[in-house]
């Protein structure tokens, strides 16, 4: 039988915990500085934790508070890695929810084929510049 995991690597975990999609992207999101143990900045993704660390993640305007409460053996299913940890971020108020899906609503809006005003503004630009 194999004895329960006290300690591991933060790549290692945060890849079983489901946070990063492959553990190379865990390597890199690590070694970039915005992931903290109990408060502490750290930039090495062979660094060990333990069961009881707190780890803030911070994503562009997202910051994740997390208690680890258990190791994992292997990548399991969500369900699973939903039981390694405690989230403790605060709760995003509703208005702030709402404005962060209308930001990111108007960057797709913005992408893409330009609208007929667009069009327009892009032709008499292109006339003025040749006279």
């Amino acid at each position: 039988m194999t004895e329960p995991v006290t300690s591991q690597r933060i790549d290692k975990w945060l890849w079983h915990a489901r946070f990063f999609k492959t553990r190379s992207i865990a390597q890199k999101f690590v070694t970039s500085g915005k992931i903290r143990i109990d408060r502490e900045k750290i930039s090495s993704a062979s660094r060990q934790i333990r069961v009881g660390n707190v780890l803030t993640i911070t994503r562009e305007r997202d910051v994740k508070i997390i208690e680890i409460v258990d190791m994992a053996q292997s990548r399991g299913p969500f369900s699973e890695a939903q039981l390694l940890y405690n989230d403790l971020s605060p709760p995003v108020a509703e208005k702030q929810k709402q404005e962060q899906t209308k930001e990111s609503m108007s960057r797709i809006e913005s992408d893409g084929r330009p609208t007929k005003h667009q069009r327009k503004q892009i032709m008499a630009m292109k006339r003025n510049s040749s006279e």
